[in-house]
């Protein structure tokens, strides 16, 4: 397949949105360098509106922008049941989630953990979140980079290090604060170049819109019958949305480049309306993203057509590139990088304040007590991107995606059965230290089994929560620990208040 020119224009428009980044991380360097506090919470001064769009920004990455398209464009809109997860769960996050972790005043996700069970349990979650996300980073670089050069004549390697560089750069100066305002420009800018697909692809069309949902009625584009049959488990609608409310409860719960979005409003209502905020954005992501790879459908079936052999996962790409205006064509192909550079920022910021707060404070403040909690933040940052875009370079050259996928599978299996121990944790009384160790492991093994039939991924976050949890309990119930006062940490205490031991 012969590549596209990216010409200068496009280059110049997506150097602009780079640039401008930088400059929002420059803006805030100097409040970001006040304390931990401003570093890692933004010091509690961000709109609510601005902390859901963050959440969102950070939660949809230039993998979602691609691969959600491809789905909707190969098979159906099946998976778009699992956007209203998030809807399901968000009265479950405000009622006893978000509460836990403001009253706690965490850093950190996992310092309930340690309240609840130890520091144990905190050093492992945080380090199972620490090594996850460095593998995401270079993968969240990689992925997108990988089918936009596909189709363009742009340097995979020099990409990688503007693109990667500059995120490292930005997050490294602004703190949390900065990343959350990164990530509502590029919000803004990545719904912004989806709708401009969406727009340009109907427009392209004779019968535009009209043609675009004829062909999905004819193709069985939309949702059918067969997608709520045994037949084929990848696309059963009930798997999926319950793989997905498992998956996002690890997400919205467990994981702290989300948790640390909860400490960064002002107040407790505040942080409620910044979910609130995000889940309206996921609903848009439905008929925005979906819609989108049935557009493009429709279009390769009467506009254009793709070259043989043509990976579908470069798709949308494909289309900014050959279809699209210059100029036009680089602000959309800027909306891809800062879906993905929104996700490494988040990352970068929490896998600081997981170093800083979880080891470093916890575990090894006497000794480096001579180092600024800030500047050795600062200091992971850089060597955790710069980790993660190295990674990303070697699998640039050495294609060796297959393996990183596999690492990250193993690391991401440990995800949702920590969302199940926090569950445990605060739904019950009896969990205890011992019990959760054993339901984390026996977690575990039982998602490897799950991954291993090939079923569908969605079934192995059903195993993994639902094990996590039965297991913690079921063991905590016959293993010494009962008696440890918990008043303060569970749903049915949550009112009360919450001593420090």
């Amino acid at each position: 397949m012969n590549k596209v020119g990216f010409g200068g224009l496009n280059w110049a428009v997506l150097i602009l949105y780079l640039l401008a980044m930088l400059g929002v991380g420059a803006y805030f360097t100097r409040k970001a360098s006040k304390d931990t506090e401003a570093f890692f919470k933004a010091g509690g001064n961000v709109p609510s509106w601005a902390a859901g769009f963050s959440i969102y920004a950070t939660t949809l990455s230039a993998i979602t922008f691609m691969s959600t398209p491809e789905q909707a464009f190969l098979q159906d809109w099946a998976y778009a049941i699992g956007s209203f997860s998030i809807l399901l769960i968000i009265p479950l996050l405000v009622k006893y989630y978000v509460p836990f972790f403001r009253k706690l005043n965490v850093s950190t996700a996992y310092e309930y953990l340690e309240e609840r069970f130890g520091p144990v349990m905190r050093a492992i979650s945080s380090l199972l979140f620490i090594l996850y996300h460095i593998g995401r980073v270079a993968i969240v670089i990689y992925l997108p980079i990988i089918a936009i050069t596909a189709v363009s004549d742009i340097n995979p390697i020099l990409i990688a290090i503007v693109v990667g560089g500059l995120c490292i750069i930005y997050t490294f100066l602004g703190g949390l604060e900065g990343v959350i305002w990164s990530d509502v420009i590029q919000g803004f800018i990545l719904l912004g170049g989806a709708l401009l697909v969406c727009i340009l692809g109907i427009y392209y069309i004779d019968g535009g819109l009209g043609t675009v949902v004829h062909d999905a009625a004819v193709n069985q584009k939309f949702i059918s019958g067969a997608d709520f049959t045994f037949s084929d488990l990848s696309k059963f609608v009930p798997l999926i949305l319950a793989g997905q409310i498992f998956n996002t409860l690890y997400q919205y719960t467990g994981s702290q480049d989300v948790v640390q979005r909860y400490q960064a409003t002002s107040s407790m209502k505040k942080a409620k309306e910044s979910l609130y905020t995000n889940g309206f954005l996921a609903l848009i992501t439905i008929p925005l993203f979906f819609g989108m790879g049935t557009i493009l459908f429709s279009f390769y079936q009467h506009v254009g057509t793709l070259p043989a052999g043509f990976n579908t996962s470069a798709v949308v790409p494909y289309f900014i590139v050959t279809r699209m205006p210059a100029g036009v064509a680089g602000l959309v192909i800027a909306a891809i990088f800062a879906a993905a550079q929104s996700t490494i920022s988040s990352s970068l910021n929490a896998i600081s304040s997981c170093a800083i707060s979880d080891f470093k404070q916890r575990f090894f403040s006497d000794k480096l007590k001579g180092v600024k909690d800030v500047t050795l933040a600062r200091i992971i940052i850089i060597i955790t991107g710069l980790l993660g875009l190295g990674i990303a370079i070697y699998l640039l050259i050495a294609d060796a995606s297959e393996t990183w996928n596999l690492f990250l599978s193993v690391t991401g299996m440990f995800g949702v059965p920590i969302a199940g121990i926090f569950a445990v944790g605060m739904f019950t009384k009896r969990a205890n230290t011992v019990g959760v160790l054993v339901g984390l492991v026996a977690s575990v093994a039982l998602s490897f089994y799950a991954q291993s039939l090939n079923v569908s991924s969605l079934l192995v976050a059903c195993v993994a929560f639902i094990s996590a949890f039965i297991i913690s309990y079921l063991v905590s119930l016959v293993t010494p620990g009962h008696n440890k006062d918990v008043t303060g940490l569970t749903a049915a205490t949550i009112k009360e208040t919450y001593v420090k031991k």
